[in-house]
């Protein structure tokens, strides 16, 4: 068969050994999981069906199925990419001795059969919006469930939980769960929060388009959660990276956003291979270390295009928190590490190199004009260079703002983003005020690696710092911009300088000061807290803070300043 790969349970077998026999061979070594074999079977002798079909369908690893069709050999026709099915004059035989007619006679009617029927036009909606979501991320353990799927989880929430006035979190969001939701309840509030900018500017798109109710936040969860979604939510929804570490960490960011301790659930999509089970023993493991009690398992529930390894499918586990879960959960999450991932960088596997010498000696010297650094952001910055403040990323992203230095000093960072995945240099450029910065980068940045990236990223802190982006530098891996505080004391740079505050807050006492200018009769609080409330897209933003902000909520948001203050 096209694109078989050798399998140890494929066995061997003689030549002399009929293809129906050696069928019969691996499906007798599945023991009680042979009827999941039995059920590729029947679907080879109905139709042609593509190798990534009977994956799915079935919900069987994919080296399972082609143990399979290895086996049934020359009685089957056609290609594993295009379709196979079983010569017809094999399939009555093979319908008798794998029970064909007992498969589909005990076969668990499915209660969702009907109502997907009757939500037609919303799954076909659905798979259009994935198929024009951004392309999937690897490095972020994207696999996109399919549209049905998506479906399926809203209808499943809307029957299982009173939805209409309840806030749903979902804790990442690939797979557009959030907009399936609002479709099918309304009258449910629902919060998307992601690492990914361009699925967060997309979901935030498209929920406008339908006058939905999907806000959408930024946030990378080893770092936190943002302060805005914390308390908030009666449910929470999550596909997470299948790693321990990953589940861990998605399933404890969703309980912070918990505010229901009580009659709050987490709900997780979570599969994995039955040829692997070590590996799910692993991640219950780290369930249970939240003591999280697993009231429900609904196998095989979620079905996807991709994660073959795991039969294409997952299932779908129900969480209650105990009372020792708040008692634990701050300590698990401190635990929380960068590599989360089953790909790319920050994978387990993946390791933070250490920064050459020469490379912290450019970083430094790029700061300029022989200033030493006040702020030290990150690791692998020396011991012996730290006499400023030093912070880790959680710290600057996350926590406080970096303490103000002394009145009349000029200030100078440094920050160590060499492992930064994509937006984490807009969000240090928003969290510290500095006379100077110099930040090491990978050369491939997303910001850099375009004119169109990096006029973008100019654009959008234009009136805080002026930035000269120094690509290959010091080395082809790496890339260091630096950033030069502009002048000027507008309500847009004060919104830049204070991304750590409520931006309500923020935006009316940046109104009141500008309005003061040349002269003018300077607003009052209430004209510029009303002013500011129609300033904002959506009414969550004022109390969020701009660290939070998807980068197209920061780009709407300054537009909008900018139009307001023109003189």
């Amino acid at each position: 068969m096209e694109g078989q790969m050798t399998d140890p349970e494929a066995g061997t077998r003689e030549d002399a050994v009929e293809p129906i026999s050696a069928v019969a061979s691996v499906v007798a070594a599945a023991g009680v999981r042979g009827r999941a074999l039995r059920a590729v079977i029947a679907l080879l002798t109905e139709r042609s069906r593509r190798l990534d079909d009977l994956v799915r369908e079935c919900a069987v690893p994919r080296r399972s199925v082609e143990a399979l069709l290895r086996a049934a050999g020359s009685d089957l026709g056609g290609t594993a990419s295009e379709g196979v099915m079983l010569n017809d004059a094999v399939v009555p035989s093979y319908r008798e001795r794998f029970g064909y007619d007992q498969l589909r006679r005990t076969a668990p009617a499915d209660p969702f059969h009907a109502p997907l029927a009757a939500q037609r036009a919303l799954t076909e909606r659905l798979a259009g919006l994935i198929a024009a979501a951004p392309a999937a991320n690897e490095a972020l353990d994207h696999v996109s469930a399919t549209a049905e799927t998506a479906t399926r989880r809203a209808m499943w929430l809307d029957a299982t939980y009173d939805l209409a006035g309840a806030h749903l979190v979902c804790v990442g969001d690939h797979d557009l769960t959030s907009l399936a939701v609002s479709a099918i309840s309304p009258e449910c509030r629902v919060s998307v929060v992601d690492i990914d900018e361009r699925l967060l500017d997309y979901i935030a798109a498209q929920a406008a388009e339908a006058g939905a109710a999907v806000e959408c936040w930024y946030a990378d969860l080893r770092f936190g959660l943002p302060p805005v979604l914390a308390g908030s939510a009666d449910l929470v929804f999550t596909d997470p990276p299948y790693t321990p570490e990953g589940v861990s960490l998605f399933l404890g960011r969703g309980a912070q956003a918990l505010r229901d301790r009580s009659n709050g659930r987490l709900v997780m999509a979570y599969g994995f291979s039955p040829l692997s089970p070590a590996l799910g023993v692993k991640v219950q493991r780290a369930v249970h270390d939240l003591d999280l009690a697993v009231e429900a398992i609904l196998p095989g529930f979620n079905r996807y295009d991709g994660a073959q390894a795991v039969g294409s499918a997952s299932d779908l586990y129900v969480c209650q928190p105990t009372s020792r879960t708040w008692q634990v959960l701050d300590k698990r999450l401190a635990r929380a590490v960068v590599n989360i991932y089953t790909h790319g960088g920050q994978s387990l596997e993946g390791q933070t190199a250490d920064l050459p010498e020469s490379v912290i000696e450019a970083v430094l010297a790029a700061v300029g004009d022989g200033t030493e650094p006040t702020l030290f952001v990150g690791d692998g910055w020396p011991q012996a260079a730290q006499r400023g403040q030093r912070l880790t990323l959680p710290d600057l992203l996350s926590g406080a703002p970096p303490a103000p230095a002394p009145r009349n000093q000029r200030t100078a960072a440094v920050v160590n983003l060499a492992d930064d995945p994509g937006p984490w240099l807009l969000r240090t450029l928003l969290a510290v005020n500095a006379d100077r910065m110099a930040i090491l980068l990978p050369n491939q940045h997303a910001d850099l690696g375009s004119a169109s990236g990096q006029s973008t990223l100019r654009a959008l802190v234009e009136s805080k710092y002026t930035l000269r982006l120094r690509r290959s530098t010091p080395t082809p891996r790496h890339a260091i911009v630096e950033a030069t505080a502009t002048t000027g004391d507008g309500a847009v740079r004060w919104l830049l300088t204070h991304a750590h505050g409520k931006v309500g807050n923020v935006l009316r006492e940046g109104l009141v000061r500008d309005s003061a200018r040349d002269g003018q009769p300077p607003m009052t609080k209430n004209e510029a807290r009303a002013k500011a409330r129609q300033l904002v897209a959506h009414q969550a933003w004022l109390d969020a803070r701009l660290l939070d902000l998807p980068r197209g909520a920061v780009q709407s948001l300054l537009l909008a300043l900018t139009t307001e203050t023109k003189p």
